[in-house]
């Protein structure tokens, strides 16, 4: 005589509270990414470089570009 195993039916998707990002968890990568672009793109706050590299001058154009 066989035992009939019993399984469990698969649980139905949870939506809201769980399935979504908290709001600073956009937030804080988007910053951090704002804030390195800064930095890049103001050089000349860099005192200890002799002269500016060729993206600095790249991200400066497309700065000058995007500002119009």
């Amino acid at each position: 005589m066989s035992a009939t195993t019993h399984t469990r039916p698969p649980q139905a998707t949870r939506s809201g509270a769980d399935t979504r990002l908290p709001w600073w968890a956009l937030a804080l990568p988007v910053l951090a990414f704002v804030a390195l672009l800064l930095l890049i793109l103001n050089p000349a706050d860099a005192h200890a470089a002799a002269e500016q590299p060729a993206i600095a001058h790249l991200l400066e154009r497309v700065e000058q570009l995007t500002a119009r």
